[in-house]
């Protein structure tokens, strides 16, 4: 009995391989690391990682609903707190992502455009789970431009979801050109020209009219 309840009260290396994993496969990228640097860096035998993944794959869409459930805390706070004016949520909601990617001088970028670059084209289940979270976040950037066009911020003839899918891809190739230039620049700037050109031109041609 003594011996059942010490096996049972080891701690399992499944949450330690995804801790430190997403942090390897962030920083090396999904094809350069391997399951061997994943289990060093997490200080586990090798056969811990086939004990808990069925593959590299399934622990890569693991990894990556990690990495998007703190994204979905910031789209709580942000895009979807109807407690906060629309524009300032969605300028929330940019600042804070800019910051996320820009640890380590932006080595690491987006890990959800990372993913994309380099496994959807091999991997079908990751490509569609990518899918679903960039459409996820799209749908609240919408919400949060037609609360926008409701409280008056924006111009009626907004089209909400495609300036939404508009953000979501420009964030995205803006996230690889920082990552690029080890700078949060094209971050910057796409957010300079999205309120201040995109948003507001769009408000001006509808009062003209």
């Amino acid at each position: 009995m003594d011996d059942y309840i010490e096996t049972m009260s080891k701690p399992s290396h499944r949450d330690r391989l995804l801790e430190v994993g997403l942090g390897v496969v962030h920083a090396q990228g999904w094809a350069g690391a391997s399951v061997r640097d994943i289990v060093q860096a997490a200080g586990v035998p090798q056969g811990s990682f086939t004990n808990h993944f069925a593959s590299k794959e399934a622990f890569a869409l693991e990894v990556i609903d990690i990495y998007f459930a703190r994204s979905r805390e910031n789209i709580a706070r942000t895009l979807r707190n109807d407690a906060l004016p629309p524009l300032q949520r969605l300028r929330a909601f940019m600042d804070a992502s800019r910051e996320r990617v820009s640890a380590n001088q932006m080595r690491n970028g987006c890990l959800l455009g990372n993913f994309t670059a380099e496994a959807s084209w091999s991997s079908e289940p990751i490509r569609l789970r990518l899918l679903e979270i960039f459409a996820e976040v799209q749908a609240a950037l919408a919400h949060c431009l037609r609360a926008a066009v409701k409280a008056g911020e924006v111009a009626p003839s907004l089209d909400c979801d495609e300036i939404a899918a508009f953000i979501v891809a420009s964030m995205q190739g803006a996230n690889l050109m920082c990552k690029a230039q080890r700078s949060t620049g094209p971050l910057e700037r796409f957010k300079e020209v999205l309120f201040s050109t995109i948003l507001r031109r769009i408000g001006t041609a509808d009062i003209a009219a």
